[in-house]
């Protein structure tokens, strides 16, 4: 069972870090505050069972009883992707087609606690991440779907994010350096590739509703069906090409082909390639900087295999 993303949480938009750089925590957040919050703001649930199950980069999360998990930002550059998910997530959840980890309860600051928290629902189920590409074929249909019901457009106040739905170029320097950094094998091949897909022209349509951060490490599996989609830290608005990167981190060629298929003629062939150059970008982040995550590196290397075979 997973509440959210039970993986590293990342440290700022779309970047990762070792053990070694993980920030410390900005505010100690333990089971005794956990409780005195609840006790505060909902005593219904306050007597609830409670353990630790992650802490993260950005968050804490416990589990509280059977069905619901509690999220508190340890330090204040994860408050603000909280207050998003707080904001949209509600106005998103009922047009999806699977679940998302929307808030169920809402928490404010309190017993010296200073930032906004949340209790959602706990997310039944296993990671794609932890299946073989071949058996992820299936959620091919499905994740076409969350796809197309997300991708609308957003309105002028949605989330800004300077790393997702931007266009391909201003990606240009991080993923050199990591190409220059020794760490991502066959870097020649992809420096090429990433020249070439980076001219791309840019998307050029309104800003739609992204995910931000689709791969398989934040798609729940359960009796074989896709079950959730976590992790809207990243929620943004921009150029689709961003979640369509999802084609090459989650699937094989196979499972690709039955994802492009399912989305049909919505997107043009200019923002497939820029989809191959996101997926690029995002599979040498996962490979520099995953050192300490095997599933995401795992995911990294899977997806740099892909991109660079078509």
């Amino acid at each position: 069972m997973l509440p959210l993303a039970l993986r590293r949480e990342r440290h700022g938009p779309g970047r990762s870090a070792s053990v070694a750089d993980k920030p410390a925590a900005e505010v100690a957040v333990d089971a005794g505050l956990v409780r005195r919050l609840l006790a505060a703001q909902h005593p219904d649930l306050a007597d609830l069972p409670l353990r630790l199950v992650a802490s993260g980069w950005d968050n804490v999360i416990y589990r509280l009883g059977d069905d619901i998990a509690v999220r508190l930002p340890r330090r204040a550059a994860a408050a603000g992707l909280i207050e998003h998910e707080q904001r949209w997530l509600p106005v998103l959840a009922p047009r999806l087609p699977v679940a998302v980890p929307a808030p169920v309860r809402r928490g404010v600051p309190g017993h010296g606690y200073p930032w906004a928290w949340t209790v959602t629902r706990w997310m039944a189920g296993t990671t794609a991440a932890e299946a073989p590409p071949g058996e992820r074929r299936a959620l091919a249909e499905p994740l076409a779907a969350f796809v197309t019901a997300l991708h609308r457009p957003a309105p002028a106040d949605a989330p800004l994010n300077p790393v997702r739905g931007v266009p391909l170029p201003t990606r240009h320097d991080a993923v050199v350096g990591r190409l220059t950094g020794g760490l991502v094998p066959q870097a020649e091949r992809a420096a090429a590739l990433w020249a070439e897909l980076s001219a791309t022209p840019a998307w050029a349509g309104p800003a739609l509703w992204l995910h931000g951060d689709l791969h398989p490490a934040n798609l729940v599996v359960a009796d074989g069906a896709l079950a959730a989609v976590l992790d809207f830290g990243d929620l943004t608005a921009g150029d689709p090409a961003t979640d369509l990167a999802a084609a090459w981190l989650t699937f094989d060629a196979a499972g690709r082909e039955r994802f492009v298929r399912a989305l049909g003629d919505a997107y043009d062939a200019a923002t497939w390639r820029r989809a191959r150059g996101w997926a690029l970008a995002l599979a040498t982040a996962l490979i520099a900087h995953s050192d300490d995550a095997p599933v995401l590196r795992a995911v990294g290397d899977h997806a740099l295999r892909e991109v660079l075979a078509g």
